[in-house]
């Protein structure tokens, strides 16, 4: 399992559909909804392709990312793709990067530079990371996917075989949000003689009802503690919200045939979620510039992986969930839990301390559910304090 090293080429005649696609959308009607009650908004959907056709350059992103080391290989049969930036300092430890949907490895992009060279940041060299960032299977460059029953668990058992037999790294950390935060929770769980620490944006985990077992049921209002007051409803808010999880997790193929079609139904799909779950200020532009917006569908769109990239969801609810042993904690590997303060769903305390072996709880100043992109810097702090003394 050699890996090879990859160059992001997007041949000039995809740019050229895509852009026809664009100017001939059909679009819809969208009656009084300013406030985007109803979804997307229309009119600034529309300013949106606007730039993108007009004012959005692909081949100054496409030179972005080409900045960074790529390389792919084969796991299991599986294409993956990772990014692999090796450290500056005395004795750099291997981190490993999990992202999550809509997401794909380049919303971690910010974290690199100051994780893999502290001292370029104002930081101490001694902190440095080799810092490793997969795209998930059947993710932008991780395509195109084989064969179906790739979840979270399997994707613990590839980046161990990444990690390990591919890299050469005897032991390493890892860090994960959204389904980075399931696949980095089974690697504690699964893999504690091979991780030093995990570090997460929740605790939870598909192992049974008690907390201490990592249950899926949602903590009631008397599993909260004192700071964690409002998190009972927000919860309840976020569940109520979260439409892409009944689509994406029952029909996700029925869905990818209109994405597949319209690069602006994507775009509206993609960014309906980031709106919704972002810590924005009231837009979304606080956040994720066009650019950013834009390069996130396009890295979906012409790698042809929103359909794979869904199936996930599918695959996660109909696969079965079997802890790897019965030992307590689940996880026993050593745990930081880093908490957005509006992220869509929060956890307690409480649980993550009867679950996993908590070394570290942080609630975050802000930072929505694209925290590892909107509040890097807190993440970076986090992580270097957490991992600092852990071998």
């Amino acid at each position: 399992m050699t890996p090879q090293p990859f160059t992001l080429d997007i041949p000039e005649a995809q740019l050229t559909d895509l852009r026809a696609r664009l100017r001939n959308t059909r679009w819809p009607a969208d009656l009084n909804n300013e406030d985007w009650r109803y979804g997307v908004n229309r009119n600034y959907l529309r300013e949106l392709v606007a730039y993108w056709i007009d004012g959005y350059d692909w081949r100054a992103q496409e030179a972005a990312i080409n900045a960074l080391p790529h390389y792919k290989v084969q796991i299991d049969g599986v294409p993956i793709h990772f990014v692999h930036v090796r450290g500056k300092g005395p004795s750099p430890k291997p981190l490993l990067l999990t992202h999550g949907w809509p997401s794909t490895f380049w919303d971690l992009r910010k974290m690199i530079g100051p994780l893999a060279d502290p001292a370029a940041y104002g930081g101490d060299p001694a902190d440095a990371f080799d810092v490793i960032m997969p795209s998930l299977p059947g993710f932008a460059f991780s395509t195109p996917l084989p064969r179906t029953g790739i979840d979270g668990m399997k994707t613990a058992d590839m980046w161990v075989e990444l990690m390990r037999d591919v890299l050469g790294y005897d032991r390493f950390g890892a860090q994960g949000q959204d389904w980075g935060a399931n696949i980095t929770q089974q690697l504690g769980h699964k893999y504690p003689q091979f991780l030093t620490g995990v570090h997460l944006s929740r605790f939870q985990n598909p192992f049974g009802g008690d907390p201490a077992a990592m249950g899926t049921a949602m903590p009631g209002p008397e599993d909260f503690g004192p700071g964690e007051e409002g998190w009972y409803e927000r919860n309840r808010e976020g569940l109520r919200r979260a439409s892409h999880i009944a689509v994406q997790g029952t029909n996700p193929q029925t869905l990818s045939y209109g994405m597949h079609d319209s690069p602006v139904g994507m775009a509206a799909w993609l960014l309906e979620k980031r709106r919704r779950d972002a810590h924005l200020g009231g837009d979304v532009e606080n956040v994720f510039s066009r650019d950013d917006q834009i390069t996130n569908v396009m890295l979906f769109w012409l790698t042809d992986s929103f359909v794979s990239s869904v199936r996930y969801y599918h695959e996660y609810a109909n696969s079965p969930k079997v802890p790897a042993h019965d030992r307590r904690p689940l996880v026993e590997t050593p745990t930081a839990i880093g908490v957005l303060p509006r992220d869509a769903i929060a956890y307690p305390r409480k649980w993550a301390e009867a679950g996993c072996n908590l070394k570290r709880w942080t609630v975050y100043a802000s930072g929505g559910h694209y925290g590892v992109y909107e509040i890097y810097d807190q993440y970076v702090d986090d992580l270097r304090a957490f991992f600092r003394d852990l071998t």
